[in-house]
């Protein structure tokens, strides 16, 4: 490629995994790991487009939402159309980060949708009775010790939780009919139900526009000499070094980090585990 090439450019960043805090030893994606791969995707000159390869079960809604609303503020702010390409699952807060794309396109046997909310926990209850462990919680405020697992589960709490997950789904639901609009083709109770389902079946509903790769949409748009440009994550010297040593010496020098990032990693297994990944 000429160093002063006339070519046009479109920028690709990958937007793969369990979206928020993964523990201590493991990143998620969120806004401050991404932010500085968006900024840099829509620099360059002769930019066309922003694509987005999104490969995520979901995770938090905050920072689903930061993430969306960073790029939709840079996509305006560059004039710069941003196509999304869903590769294995885009699903729960994965779709929500898809929708910052004005285009969707996915592979027919990709994994979409999920528009709901969820929360999974643990009860230790009965456990800590048969072991003979007495558990001393003191707290000021009723309700600061709500949905704690030791505890047998109170129908005020779940109360609580669910009207919760109610706001959440509702600001998920405005946010897919405000990107997706008259491209939906389903009743809203179907499509926000936290069903999931094949490419195919979610471009027959509308949650998609089209079922098609980065490359064969990208080039089809632009010409075969467009140039594809990835924006890798900038990792320096001192952080590669240090994060090496804390995977090999992790069980021995971190303790219970290690064990909360166990943990992580169970709960990271569940939420791809849904989707049959």
């Amino acid at each position: 490629m000429p160093l002063f090439s006339s070519a046009p450019v479109v920028t690709v960043v990958r937007l793969q995994g369990i979206i928020g805090s993964l523990g201590p030893l493991r990143r998620g994606l969120s806004l401050r790991g991404v932010a500085g791969q968006l900024e840099r995707a829509f620099k360059p000159k002769r930019l066309k487009a922003v694509a987005l390869a999104i490969s995520s079960p979901g995770g938090s809604p905050v920072q689903s939402a930061l993430i969306f609303r960073r790029i939709r503020q840079l996509a305006r702010k560059k004039d710069v159309p941003v196509l999304v390409f869903i590769e294995e699952v885009a699903a729960s807060g994965g779709y929500w980060l898809a929708c910052a794309g004005d285009e969707i396109y996915a592979d027919e046997n990709s994994i979409v949708g999920s528009i709901g909310v969820i929360s999974a926990s643990f009860g230790f209850s009965e456990a800590i009775k048969r072991l003979g462990i007495e558990r001393r919680v003191h707290t000021a405020g009723e309700n600061k010790a709500a949905l704690d697992p030791f505890l047998p589960e109170d129908p005020h709490d779940i109360s609580r939780l669910k009207a919760i997950q109610a706001d959440v789904h509702e600001s998920f639901k405005t946010l897919v009919r405000s990107r997706r609009g008259k491209k939906l083709r389903a009743a809203e109770d179907q499509l926000f139900n936290g069903d999931f389902w094949t490419g195919r079946r979610a471009h027959e509903l509308g949650l998609i526009d089209g079922l098609a790769d980065m490359r064969a949409v990208i080039t089809d748009r632009f010409g075969q000499d467009v140039r594809i440009m990835p924006m890798g994550e900038r990792v320096g010297w001192l952080r590669r070094r240090l994060g090496v040593r804390a995977e090999r010496e992790a069980p021995e020098m971190l303790g219970t980090n290690f064990a909360a990032g166990l943990v992580a990693t169970l709960e990271e297994r569940f939420l791809w585990s849904r989707f049959g990944l």
